[in-house]
């Protein structure tokens, strides 16, 4: 009977989300329209003109365009005719989106190795981390994005610059999760391990580092938005490829359509990159009891 009843709300709740995307769509679509009829116009928002947010049609259209999948006529290309608009645009769609992951990828993969490493060690620390608490505070007053025009004066208009973006981003969120988990290991924990004959490392291998995952966890998920963040700010101001100079080329012709497709393909590999990291976090956790409960 639970079960059957958890079936059932899981069903509502998938219809309700249903409707409520159909709803936005439609109002989305036809709602600036309304306003051709003089009673309906004051309700009318303004955000909802076509010139700022396009339309749903307009953004598919604008979509298959951008993938190579159709001419600017809105007739589909053959295989021919995809390679041939593919080899002809270098940043079309799927390349940025390939050269925004990319970054995003090797950005956070570096910020959270060193940001969990660095926590690590101030965390086990007392000394070491008295010595550098106030230059790491004042590191991480400065906010990240005033650093991206240095970042790319010194790196360039390439991805290093983009990937050293997302790695300062990242690593504060990392660092600041790992060294509060460090501390907040149960120290009966560590003197048992201890009178168990275990060195530092062993303790630090066998009681710190499980302790401290639900920790660094919990800041991988924001991490990772932030890096994608890191990487598309980087692109705003200078790049050469990527989904952050897609917009910034719409930006110019005021092309809203094509802005938005932008947008729309972040959303989705942002929403990947966190079902990502959650499902890994829930595999290396599976010790814990909600998410033994979770995979159960």
């Amino acid at each position: 009977m639970k079960l059957m009843a958890s079936k059932q709300s899981s069903t509502t709740v998938l219809l309700w989300r249903v409707a409520i995307l159909l709803l936005l769509l439609a109002v989305w679509q036809w709602g600036y329209d309304l306003r051709a009829f003089a009673a309906l116009k004051p309700y009318v928002p303004s955000f909802l003109d076509p010139y700022f947010v396009s339309k749903p049609s307009e953004i598919w259209k604008s979509f298959l365009r951008l993938g190579c999948l159709t001419d600017r006529g809105g007739t589909l290309h053959g295989w021919s005719g995809m390679t041939a608009c593919l080899a002809e645009d270098a940043n079309n769609i799927w390349m940025a989106t390939a050269v925004t992951l990319k970054n995003t990828f090797w950005g956070f993969l570096g910020g959270t190795l060193s940001g969990i490493a660095v926590g690590l060690i101030l965390g086990r620390s007392d000394f070491l981390s008295r010595v550098f608490e106030p230059y790491i505070v004042a590191f991480n007053s400065i906010p990240r994005i005033a650093l991206v025009p240095l970042i790319i004066l010194m790196f360039g208009l390439g991805d290093i610059s983009k990937i050293v973006t997302a790695w300062i981003v990242v690593f504060f969120v990392v660092f600041f999760n790992t060294f509060e988990g460090t501390r907040a290991v149960d120290r009966d924990q560590i003197a048992a391990s201890r009178l168990l004959g275990a060195n530092s490392w062993t303790v630090t291998r066998t009681v710190v580092i499980p302790s401290t995952l639900a920790w660094v966890f919990a800041s991988l998920t924001p991490a990772v938005s932030f890096a994608l963040i890191g990487v598309i700010v980087g692109e705003f101001i200078g790049a050469e490829r990527g989904i952050g100079k897609l917009i910034v080329e719409a930006e110019a012709r005021a092309n809203a359509s094509e802005m938005m497709v932008a947008i729309f393909v972040l959303m989705v590999v942002g929403i990947l990159l966190a079902i990502g990291v959650r499902r890994i976090q829930a595999y290396l956790l599976r010790w814990q009891p909600q998410f033994d409960q979770a995979s159960a």
